[in-house]
């Protein structure tokens, strides 16, 4: 009965439909998206005060523009402090560069944190260390975009050290012996292996290097990959989860121990560890927004459709 009885852990994802010229047509700023990513992490900070991190992804940028970023912090207010150093950095770019202000395009090409894809996270130390390094999410960089994994959950796994020795089995070598890290490179390990066949069978087709990037993008089996790589997991779980060209997840433990809920117009598409989060964040009534059933997994495509499956 402990697990109902603690907070261990908040999440927050959001995915935007539409342009950002949209929302700063409608809300005033296209950074509507980080402004509702902090008012959903602060609304769940109860879950976690050990830390706290964001990330997020832009969409359809040219190679060579920066499209992942990435802030953590274990300060005292971990929210606060994550948020004051992305609204400096924002207030620092329109200072030196009046032309953003009114110029999305330009907003999106040179000022991080901007997007359409938001992960955030709220700590309560279960596994490792307090350090900043122990804060999700967790990133696992390559330079194809839809290998990059961006990771954080909600979870406590009862089998880490066999799962750790699985990774051993498969031939890696962690660098780290922490449940986060083990679970990222599990999905990690699949992935790959979906990228290598999708390449594959894109070149036999005839198709290009560059046409066989985007035959990967528009092909990837998310369920598939969570499948594979959720096997022996054991334990709690919500684990959310970006690849750098625009897929998404939230995927819940078969026995519903960990909670996620989510809510979709088409504006938003939005998920958290606690229903009155988007209730009051995105001013929705309670009966619009539903809790994801566990074992299942939310996918999210880059193209924004969205879908629910049965994993576990």
């Amino acid at each position: 009965m402990s697990d109902a009885l603690k907070h261990e852990c908040g999440i927050a994802v959001l995915r935007l439909l539409k342009p950002l010229e949209f929302y700063k047509e409608k809300y005033g700023s296209a950074f509507y998206g980080v402004n509702k990513m902090y008012l959903m992490m602060e609304k769940q900070h109860n879950r976690g005060q050990d830390g706290a991190g964001f990330a997020s992804i832009k969409l359809d940028t040219k190679p060579g523009e920066r499209y992942i970023s990435r802030v953590r912090s274990i300060a005292q207010q971990p929210i606060q402090d994550i948020f004051a150093q992305i609204n400096q950095r924002i207030n620092k770019e329109f200072s030196e560069n009046p032309e953003y202000v009114e110029n999305v395009a330009l907003q999106k090409k040179n000022i991080p944190y901007i997007g359409e894809l938001f992960l955030g996270h709220v700590r309560y130390g279960t596994f490792g260390k307090n350090s900043v390094e122990s804060v999700h999410p967790f990133l696992r960089q390559n330079n194809w975009q839809h290998r990059n994994l961006i990771l954080a959950g909600n979870f406590n796994m009862t089998n880490v050290k066999e799962l750790f020795q699985n990774l051993i089995d498969l031939g890696q070598h962690p660098k780290e012996y922490t449940d986060t890290i083990t679970i990222m490179e599990k999905i990690g390990h699949f992935l790959d292996d979906a990228v290598r066949k999708l390449y594959k069978k894109g070149k036999l087709k005839g198709l290009t290097k560059i046409e066989t990037s985007q035959y990967i993008v528009e092909n990837i089996n998310l369920a598939k990959i969570l499948r594979k790589s959720a096997t022996h997991w054991d334990g709690g779980y919500v684990m959310a989860g970006l690849l750098g060209h625009g897929d998404s997840f939230v995927f819940r433990d078969p026995a519903g121990i960990r909670p996620a809920f989510y809510y979709k117009d088409d504006e938003v598409v939005v998920v958290a560890s606690e229903r009155p989060a988007i209730q009051t964040v995105f001013n929705v009534p309670f009966e619009k927004i539903k809790e994801l059933d566990p074992g299942h997994a939310i996918l999210l495509r880059k193209d924004g459709y969205m879908s629910i499956s049965k994993i576990l």
